[in-house]
């Protein structure tokens, strides 16, 4: 059964095209070190909750956007390694891909396929 992982980060509005740009960068990363897939969602329909919210979550301030990301994997087995190899390469070091958008309100997990029709 494949395994996902998935992320959820609020992005600057005026900043959508250089994250386009980053998530392309490493979307490629990805899948060279495994990911059988990498999805990146621009929110557009994404609501303040009441009690609980992606905005709420991530701490949305004005003029940023939410963010919902995902990558797949053929098995956990293959995103533990991938992760392990991602993570070792040059390309993804502290200041060789700037991101674009705050990483300490990326939220983050992996998650085991329960069922996919």
């Amino acid at each position: 059964m494949s395994y996902v992982d998935g992320f959820v980060t609020p992005v600057p509005g005026a900043s959508r095209e250089a994250y386009r740009q980053h998530a392309e960068k490493v979307g490629a990363l990805f899948k060279e070190h495994g990911a059988t897939g990498v999805v990146e969602c621009w929110g557009d329909d994404v609501p303040e909750g009441k009690v609980t919210s992606f905005p709420m979550a991530v701490k949305c301030e004005p003029g940023e956007v939410v963010v919902f990301s995902w990558v797949t994997w053929p098995s956990r087995a293959a995103r533990d390694d991938g992760w392990k190899k991602l993570m070792a390469d040059p390309r993804m070091a502290p200041g060789a891909m700037p991101m674009p958008f705050d990483g300490k309100r990326l939220i983050y997990g992996g998650f085991e396929v329960l069922l996919q029709v």
